[in-house]
């Protein structure tokens, strides 16, 4: 009784000089700082006391500094961790484990502390004595101790609690998380994100970790999804992460591998994700090809969740890229970055546009060199002009005929003027005599110098196409002999020329050695041929024409002597013909050529 009569006494006696300061100093400057009901003047000396603690690394630290506690001498922090832990786990029986994490990791807070606090001999003492009359909101330092900062957690303090203890859903969902065996500072994460994961009731959590762990995930995978994505953890169970996941292991992509290449930079669309490997399957990539596209090149999928591989597929569209070519530029995809890549691929675009290359060009240029764009930062337009010494128009050539020459005005290269009209003429002129002269031309004779006059292409691109009639299965000398036979074959492009063999081969059945008495086939418009043979095939069905005419005799007469010989024989057949001349006769791999 004795003692608490003296504990109400010396209250009294405090409350009674509180008063007194408060009538005192009521119309002065002193701020006033409230303790439960009673107030005490933050500065008036009536007596002597002991110096507050002083330290150069120490005065003048503000809360607005870094809250790095190396600032605070080490004696006087580790005295003030000890003191606050002291305090949350005695006084208000938190957990030894939340209260020592708690205390070891809120430098902001502890900083706060001490600036309040009146230092005497015993730092540890003074901040019990702070602690047991100024209550403190409980939640600044465990949202800190979460890897949180101030301005980041002031907005997610509850405005009617001060206390962990009160909001035991909060810290059940913590310990959960805990003993999941996430990291106490990545926790803040968390709940920055998916604050209503805490909110759930006792045992749901576990429920839905466990619910993952059935879909084959391995705990790391798990812990590293939950402060990753933990928005996966609010609700049902996300059925496009489970599709996603589902279908990179049928490509023969294990859960380690996507576990590895998760990323707490990147957000992640998993709708938008399995979008884009749909689609790739549906444009002809087989399961194989794929795989080994996402493993070569993981940035395709999780860059922007596969979002910009969707824009880059929308944009070739535009320019009449089918599905096959986009296909085989995935298969091709060089070693760059997903953004960058569809960013050179525009700026390409941009440049043949201020150039003023014709849309269809700039069509012909990106669906058949798209690795190529997406690979090189090029320079401006106005600076590529000045350095190549040219204008619009011949640009435009030059890179129609040498789509490879982008690759040599990169930014950071140095560019060297092209050569005049002149001098390319000239070096031309001598590459394509040199080349018929290799083919047994004889020199100066008057068929070399027809064929120099008509094969108005570039002496560059002959031993080009001379190559893709020979891939085709001619041996070199038959080569030779054909262009001899008919040297304006090389006038067309080697993709024309591969196409047409491909026609004369798959489609009409014929072998390639045909082409070596007859090279003028090459010569022949697409649509011409396929009319020909289908009316050709039509008689024969009806009997009345001979089931061995040469290629050369179905194709080199005009139309008006193939009607007379062939045609008009059956009734039937000028309606056919008609129809046939009339109609789009080739099949869409072939349109491109004619």
């Amino acid at each position: 009784m004795n003692h608490l009569r003296k504990g109400r006494t010396t209250y009294i006696l405090s409350w009674v000089c509180s008063n007194f300061v408060e009538k005192q100093f009521r119309s002065s400057n002193l701020q006033l700082q409230p303790i439960g009901p009673v107030y005490f003047a933050q500065n008036p000396r009536f007596y002597r006391t002991k110096k507050g603690l002083k330290h150069e690394n120490y005065t003048g630290l503000s809360l607005a500094s870094s809250g790095d506690v190396s600032k605070i001498p080490l004696a006087t922090r580790r005295k003030a961790q000890a003191a606050l832990l002291e305090y949350l786990h005695s006084t208000r029986n938190l957990q030894f484990m939340d209260a020592e994490h708690m205390s070891k990791n809120s430098p902001f807070f502890l900083e706060k502390i001490l600036r309040k606090v009146h230092i005497e001999a015993d730092i540890g003492r003074s901040i019990a004595r702070f602690l047991r009359y100024h209550p403190i909101n409980e939640f600044e330092p465990f949202f800190e101790s979460l890897g949180l900062e101030p301005r980041e957690y002031s907005p997610l303090l509850p405005r009617n609690l001060m206390f962990l203890s009160d909001d035991d859903l909060l810290l059940e969902n913590y310990h959960v998380l805990c003993n999941y065996g996430i990291a106490r500072n990545k926790i803040g994460k968390i709940y920055k994100v998916g604050m209503e994961i805490f909110r759930y009731d006792v045992g749901v959590l576990p429920l839905k970790l466990r619910a993952y762990e059935k879909l084959g995930l391995s705990q790391s995978f798990i812990r590293k999804v939950v402060i990753y994505l933990p928005r996966l953890f609010i609700g049902e169970v996300n059925m496009d992460f489970v599709k996603v996941l589902e279908m990179l292991k049928s490509l023969g992509i294990e859960f380690s591998w996507v576990e590895e290449h998760l990323s707490e930079h990147n957000s992640y669309n998993w709708k938008m994700m399995f979008t884009f490997l749909s689609l790739c399957s549906n444009i002809g990539c087989t399961e194989e090809q794929l795989g080994q596209l996402i493993r070569q090149h993981p940035e395709i999928l999780f860059e922007g969740s596969g979002g910009m591989a969707l824009s880059l597929v929308g944009f070739l569209l535009k320019f009449g890229t089918s599905m096959n070519e986009i296909c085989s530029m995935f298969q091709q995809f060089p070693q760059i970055e997903m953004g960058n890549f569809f960013s050179n691929l525009r700026q390409v675009v941009m440049l043949l546009n201020e150039i003023e290359m014709e849309v269809k060009e700039i069509g012909k240029i990106v669906r058949s060199h798209p690795a190529l764009l997406g690979s090189c930062t090029l320079k401006k337009a106005s600076s590529l002009l000045t350095s190549l010494n040219v204008g619009k128009k011949r640009l435009c050539a030059h890179i129609q005929e040498n789509p490879q020459e982008l690759k040599k005005w990169v930014l950071g290269s140095r560019v060297e003027p092209l050569p005049n009209s002149r001098q390319e003429e000239e070096g031309s002129e001598m590459l394509k005599t040199e080349f018929l002269l290799e083919m047994g031309f004889e020199e100066n004779s008057k068929e070399l110098e027809k064929a120099l006059k008509n094969l108005r292409v570039r002496g560059g691109d002959l031993q080009e196409r001379f190559d893709c009639i020979m891939t085709a299965g001619i041996e070199r000398e038959d080569v030779c002999k054909m262009i001899r036979l008919a040297p304006l074959i090389l006038k067309q492009k080697k993709e024309i020329i591969k196409m047409k063999i491909d026609f004369l081969v798959n489609d009409l059945g014929y072998p390639v050695s045909y082409l070596i008495p007859f090279p003028q086939y090459l010569m022949y418009d697409m649509k011409r041929v396929k009319c020909r043979f289908l009316m050709y095939n039509w008689l024969k069905a009806q009997g009345f024409i001979e089931p061995t005419l040469a290629l050369s005799t179905i194709v080199t007469c005009t139309d008006e002597v193939f009607a007379t010989r062939y045609v008009n024989h059956h009734p039937g057949a000028p309606q056919v013909w008609q129809s046939l001349k009339k109609k789009n006769v080739l099949s869409k791999r072939y349109r491109s050529i004619r």
